[in-house]
């Protein structure tokens, strides 16, 4: 029964980071544009993500199902999974990089589950059709090809819906373009951070139904009280106190901010103005929401970033800053490997340590 609480208490502190980590997403261009303050920004995106992360569970049914073979799953495996994606997050967290916490996750519980089958690479979904749905499942569809088709689709939907904006509003005078969308930006982030807590509060769910559903599986959960009934999970869905606990989680974690990654994302990048981040916003939430719908865990840092390039390049290329963009690419390519690695060793760490 600890080494399940030891799992509930990381999945936390993962969502936890996931809030301030990603509060970035949501609020970075509607503080760097100065529509709203820092702590006003903070509390809206909170509200919205709350809402956001109490609606639907496809993605968490992915995350917890869908990517690698549950039969090398235990508690040991979903710790070192979480293990490896919070350190990742803190990292870069710390470096001031908008990597991406889903990868990191997705990454952690890919390499914690092949140290769990000793290298066996079939354990991993690489690919594979839902019986139920006939959708395609797995780690190349839901995650790899997302995860550069998601922030492609961004950019070029964040240059296009700027580009459409501009000519729309060609012989308007910037007075009245920036009070018109300086309020429409509320709406924008608000979209945005509904969005954000839509996609990445799932994937915690997902993680801590994934632990209820091995915990009972493995007779962890026998001797429990019937006031303790509810833990008792036979067949893997995500039940509502799931639900409620990530949403309330991760909302307390984007109100604490995450203030290096908002610099960077909000004023580094490329100088906005509300026009400019009202496109970013509703490019980058329109295209989680179709993520979203597909139960598909993209990264929500990916796609914001993305689309604020592809807002900004429609001044002129040279208006992104193309050196930062690099660094942040290297931190995107890097999260599913080194959080791979992370999570196969810390769960060979910890599987040592219980055989002594």
């Amino acid at each position: 029964m600890g080494l399940v609480l030891s799992v509930i208490l990381f999945a936390l502190i993962f969502e936890y980071v996931n809030g301030f980590h990603d509060t970035a997403n949501s609020i970075a261009t509607v503080v760097s544009t100065k529509v709203l303050t820092p702590r006003q920004a903070i509390i809206w995106a909170a509200f919205f993500n709350l809402a956001g992360a109490l609606t639907g569970t496809a993605v968490a049914t992915t995350i917890g199902k869908g990517l690698v073979d549950t039969n090398f799953v235990d508690l040991t495996t979903v710790l070192s999974a979480l293990l490896g994606a919070v350190v990742w997050n803190l990292l870069t967290w710390w470096l001031a990089l908008p990597s991406s916490s889903s990868h990191a996750l997705v990454g952690g519980l890919c390499g914690a589950t092949l140290a769990s089958a000793n290298g066996a690479w079939g354990v991993i979904r690489w690919s594979t059709h839902d019986q139920q749905t006939g959708q395609l499942e797995g780690v190349w569809p839901k995650v790899i090809l997302p995860m550069f088709s998601s922030p492609v689709l961004g950019m070029l939907i964040g240059f296009v819906v700027m580009g459409l904006l501009l000519v729309a509003l060609r012989s308007w005078l910037p007075y009245y373009v920036n009070l018109i969308f300086g309020k429409a930006q509320l709406f924008s982030a608000a979209f945005m951070g509904f969005s954000h807590g839509t996609n990445d509060a799932q994937k915690t769910m997902g993680i801590l139904s994934l632990t209820m559903f091995t915990a009972t599986g493995s007779g962890v959960f026998g001797d429990l009280p019937d006031w303790l009934s509810f833990l008792k999970m036979p067949v893997f869905y995500v039940p509502l106190w799931v639900k409620i606990i990530c949403a309330l989680t991760m909302a307390a974690g984007t109100a604490g901010g995450g203030w290096r990654i908002i610099r960077t994302l909000g004023h580094k990048v490329v100088r906005l103005q509300p026009i400019h981040g009202f496109a970013a916003e509703t490019s980058a939430a329109a295209v989680i929401q179709i993520a979203t719908h597909w139960g598909i865990p993209v990264s929500t840092t990916h796609i914001i970033s993305t689309s604020i390039m592809g807002v900004g390049a429609t001044k002129r290329l040279s208006a992104v800053r193309w050196g930062l963009v690099e660094r942040m690419l290297w931190a995107w390519v890097l999260t599913l490997p080194v959080t791979g690695c992370l999570g196969f060793l810390f769960e060979t760490l910890l599987r040592g340590l219980s055989r002594n």
